[in-house]
């Protein structure tokens, strides 16, 4: 074969070495436009599960780098001087410049050629390279190769808001260290790390609301780091701040739909960025240069299937680390947000915030700032709510919350599903067990599926309600039987409004029914799928108003059956959520137009449950956080609606998404939902309630001790596990909380001590294959203090 790497970075070079030692008969030529020792930046950092890799892949050019790292195991987190270790992390630094020059000379002497200051033409370049087999477009984020070719590889790009600078220092540092400052503008953090004996890299971020204000886009090069060195005087010790064409730049977000076309291939950022908080550039482009050697390798000749195979093999590896990089990045960009947290909190918070970083993964690393992060937690809570957790250490999961008089014993609730098995809108055996499980099974707070307000409110003939006697009368045996439990449980009142009249699941989701179809309503008529729903009737003043007294009169009757809390469904496209998406809402009148306008129905049905709603006891209500559609809600619509729910009396807000349109693309992964209720918590100053694939009960208490939610509610895993909460207390050893045994019910007592034991012996296992897999530990300092 002979293949042309237009781009001679990490990643081009690791491809071309890699490849022509496996196959010395191919021929490889590197074009790179600068010279071979000019380099932007000015050090990388590999984890030491990267370093592993390297060091299978090519153990030559691994010895001839690890002599030129420096090694730390710590983290430090230091805002305005504040300093918080956390251990066990295990990272290696090294100069950008140096890689690439043992990247070369491994090229060099396994035969690759190479070439310098040479400009590839992006309009001539097939022609130029007409006899190569494979073309490598490694030339970076800015790849006017993959821009020649924007449609046919599907590009997309998105420049996030954050600026931000890369320079360096000759400040030696003992950790990785994210230094916070704050000043009359705004806040700033570094991001520092040794990366060889006399040099340290310092890439600088700022909001853009403090970048503008500093004044940076009238500044040099040279007076931006002049200011900042003003602004980490103190952690610089006399030490200046260096650049290398160090510009301020917004990080662009970069994704293709194909990394191949004809002969071509993406690798590096000219195929998919990841932003550098989680170090994922350079470790992104050399781990897809392993993948793409190793089926070059397979199949050598055969172009299709190389390209075939490389994206099958490394395209969700890569949207996974840039969802990981998305949910880092964010973090930063709510800087403002985060810093009232108290010290370990916010270092807690940072630390997890892609979500890899769990509550039992840092007391593996280290079980001495879980330990702070846990002591912490149980002081605020004490001071806030007079109980004291700290002699029985429950975790944050298990410590009870309080919503006006009602008391949940724990932070998990069972979160609204749909079971499509009522008649006539009544419960019957089915939803006793259902809910009586898991209530049995030690959730929290148990939240009733959407129930609605009248026969025509239904999505599906299978849909319960709540708009006559003998469902009242259902009702109020299982709010009864629910309370010799422990549980307490919530009633959802919604409307399908425009997403009614269709068939269960099982018949054909979404799909309007063949017979017995009942007149459909919404803020505009808007059909949910265009050529195949009914076109909604626009809801009428006349038509509002029986609406909203269908719900005063259910939330009258969940009061009287005994309810211990009161949602109101506005999410997921249903009627009250079709006011307050602009993508439903199209009406003309005051209920229409800006957010405040599209949330005042949805404002006036809550305000007269609430009047009708006993005062001691709690109400929520949920809210699609994000219509996952261009055009949709905006986090400012988000915090208009929150806020105006919040002045109306709502307790907690319920933060799920999506479900608006069907064209919707929403990015889902691990606590997909969790950054929605984080926002309105720190924003709107309100609890809420997170979901979305929370699984684990560490998710739960990373969650909770981060501060981005108060309450997390779980479905599907509440279907595969009725007493997954009682297994997680015997996973966290949980006994007692504020001196009170957790509550057991008598008849199940017996089982008691062999989930505790077993959970023991399982943790005992767990911890012993997590330590055995632990990648291989090097030369590691740990921080002063």
């Amino acid at each position: 074969m002979k293949i042309t790497v237009i781009g001679g970075g990490p990643g081009g070079l690791y491809f071309s070495l890699l490849t022509k030692k496996r196959m010395p008969e191919c021929e490889i030529e590197v074009f790179e436009q600068n010279r071979a020792d000019d380099t932007f930046g000015f050090g990388v950092v590999f984890s030491d599960e990267t370093m592993d890799e390297f060091l299978n892949a090519d153990p030559e050019s691994y010895d001839l780098l690890q002599g030129h790292l420096a090694y730390w195991t710590d983290i430090v987190v230091d805002r305005e001087g504040e300093r918080s270790t956390i251990g066990g992390n295990g990272f290696a630094g090294c100069s950008r410049q140096l890689l690439l020059t043992l990247l070369q000379d491994r090229c060099r002497a396994v035969g690759v050629k190479l070439h310098f200051e040479t400009t590839i033409d992006p309009d001539t370049f097939e022609e130029r390279f007409a006899d190569s087999d494979l073309i490598v477009i490694g030339n970076g984020i800015g790849s006017p190769m993959r821009d020649r070719f924007a449609e046919e590889f599907g590009v997309t790009r998105q420049d996030r808001p954050n600026y931000f600078t890369w320079m360096g220092s000759t400040k030696p540092l003992d950790a990785f260290t994210f230094f916070f400052r704050e000043t009359e503008h705004g806040h700033f953090c570094a991001h520092s790390y040794q990366y060889n004996e006399e040099r340290s890299t310092w890439v600088i971020e700022t909001t853009p609301e403090t970048w503008e204000a500093t004044g940076f886009a009238e500044m040099s090069e040279e007076d931006s780091a002049r200011y900042l060195e003003r602004v980490f005087a103190d952690c610089l010790d006399n030490h200046g701040l260096i650049t290398n064409r160090s510009i301020w730049r917004n990080f662009p977000v970069i994704a293709c739909e194909k990394w191949s076309h004809g002969k071509m291939v993406l690798l590096g950022d000219a195929k998919a960025t990841a932003h550098w908080s989680i170090g994922s550039g350079t470790k992104l482009a050399m781990e897809c240069a392993i993948a793409l050697s190793d089926q070059v390798v397979a199949h050598p000749g055969d172009v299709p299937a190389i390209q075939e195979a490389y994206e099958k093999e490394r395209r969700t590896p890569v949207e996974i680390t840039q969802h990981s990089a998305a949910v880092s990045l964010r973090w930063f960009e709510d800087m403002a947000m985060h810093w009232q947290k108290p010290r370990f909190q916010f270092a807690f918070s940072l630390m997890s915030r892609a979500k890899s970083v769990t509550w039992d993964n840092v007391g593996l690393r280290d079980a001495k700032f879980l330990e702070d992060v846990e002591h912490e937690f149980y002081e605020v809570y004490a001071a806030q709510t007079g109980r004291d957790l700290g002699p029985d250490r429950p975790t944050p999961m298990f410590s009870p919350l309080d919503l006006r008089g009602l008391t949940l014993p724990n932070r998990v609730a069972m979160a609204p599903m749909a079971q499509y098995s009522s008649e006539d809108g009544r419960l019957n055996d089915w939803h006793h067990t259902h809910y009586m499980a898991r209530a049995l099974g030690g959730t929290g707070l148990i939240f009733t599926e959407m129930t609605c307000t009248s026969p025509n409110a239904r999505i599906t003939p299978g849909c319960t309600g709540l708009w006559n006697d003998e469902q009242e009368a259902d009702f109020t045996r299982l709010v009864s039987n629910i309370h010799r439990t422990p549980a307490r449980i919530a009633l959802q009142l919604g409307h399908a409004g425009r997403k009614g009249s269709t068939n269960v699941p099982d018949k054909g989701m979404d799909m309007p029914l063949e017979h017995g179809n009942w007149p459909i309503v919404s803020a505009s008529p808007i059909p949910y799928i265009e050529g195949v729903s009914s076109v909604p009737g626009e809801l009428s003043r006349e038509q509002m108003d029986q609406v909203k007294a269908d719900f005063v009169a259910a939330t009258e009757r969940g009061a009287r059956a005994g309810f211990d809390m009161l949602e109101l469904h506005c999410a997921h496209g249903y009627l009250l959520a079709s006011f307050l998406s602009p993508l439903t809402n199209e009406r003309s009148d005051e209920y229409g137009g800006d957010a405040r306008a599209r949330a005042r129905y949805p404002l006036e049905v809550f305000r007269a449950m609430r009047e009708v709603w006993p005062e001691d006891r709690p109400m929520s209500v949920r809210l699609s956080a994000s219509d996952w559609a261009p055009g949709g809600l905006t986090l400012d619509d988000l915090a208009i609606i929150a806020g105006l729910f919040k002045d109306a009396g709502v307790d907690i807000i319920h933060c799920s998404s999506g479900e608006t349109v069907r064209w919707q693309k929403p990015v889902f992964g691990r606590m997909w939902q969790t950054p929605f209720a984080e926002f309105v918590r720190n924003e709107v100053g309100i609890p809420t309630i997170a979901v979305g694939d929370i699984s684990l009960p560490e998710q739960v208490n990373t969650i909770i001790a981060a501060g981005r939610a108060d309450l997390c509610a779980l479905a599907r895993p509440h279907l595969n596990d009725p007493f997954w909460t009682r297994h997680a207390a015997g996973h966290y050893g949980v006994r007692k909380v504020a001196g009170q045994p957790l509550g057991w019910p008598e008849q199940l007592r017996s089982g008691e001590y062999q989930l505790y034991r077993e959970a023991e012996k399982a943790n005992e296992k767990a911890r012993e294959l997590a330590l055995k897999a632990r990648p291989e530990r090097r030369h590691y300092q740990q921080s002063a203090g």
